[in-house]
């Protein structure tokens, strides 16, 4: 298995490029921003994008999707319950004031995710999690001895819960429930920050504390 993570745009969102050595086919998680580069990165590992993964629709972690989209001809998916197109609008509107540049918000999906889905790159498998809490479609995706967590789980922390549509207990629950019953030995890919490994943070997460 190939994994490509980088730290971009002025949020600092990491962004993966995950791909079979066996077929070379790839997907793109959070394409945070600077379609250039993700797209060199892509060329650089020989890989053939067929599907664009958000892990939640904040505009810091999709601000190259329509670019890639447009380049690689990929599927765009996103789990149901999270806002896209003209529902996304506000979001989009915050970060645009924040980072001093119009941000379109992202188009509606052309693959709609439910908990438990399957999302196939070439041989690789990962399994949708819903994981609502930072976002109320936010997700993670598991499979091949790794977790992509979004802003669900960082390093040490957990994904804010202060924006519209956010819950402190709601994003608790999500990662107890369905992040906390991993192998300790599972490496966690977040949004932003550093990988780390679910035995750290069920050891070490001060947000976590209490929780076998």
């Amino acid at each position: 298995m190939i994994i490509r993570g980088f730290e971009i745009g002025p949020f600092w969102t990491n962004c993966y490029i995950v791909g079979s050595e066996s077929t070379g086919e790839g997907m793109i998680i959070d394409p945070a921003a600077d379609p250039g580069f993700i797209m060199k990165q892509v060329k650089k590992l020989n890989l053939d994008i067929k599907i664009i993964v958000a892990t939640h629709t904040h505009p810091d972690h999709l601000m190259a999707l329509g670019a890639i989209k447009k380049e690689t001809g990929a599927s765009f998916a996103l789990h149901e319950a999270e806002p896209s197109g003209k529902r996304a609008a506000g979001a989009s509107r915050m970060i645009s004031l924040m980072v001093g540049s119009p941000v379109e918000p992202p188009p509606d999906p052309d693959i709609v995710l439910k908990d438990g889905d399957i999302v196939e790159v070439g041989d690789l498998k990962f399994t949708v999690l819903h994981t609502p809490g930072h976002s109320p479609g936010g997700i993670c995706l598991y499979g091949n001895g790794v977790v992509f967590v979004g802003d669900t789980l960082f390093n040490l922390s957990v994904g804010r819960t202060d924006f519209p549509g956010c819950s402190h207990d709601v994003l608790i629950d999500s990662i107890q429930r369905k992040l906390m019953v991993m192998p300790d030995d599972t490496t966690v890919y977040p949004g932003h920050g550093p990988k780390t490994t679910i035995g750290d943070e069920r050891r070490h997460n001060p947000f976590l504390r209490g929780w076998a």
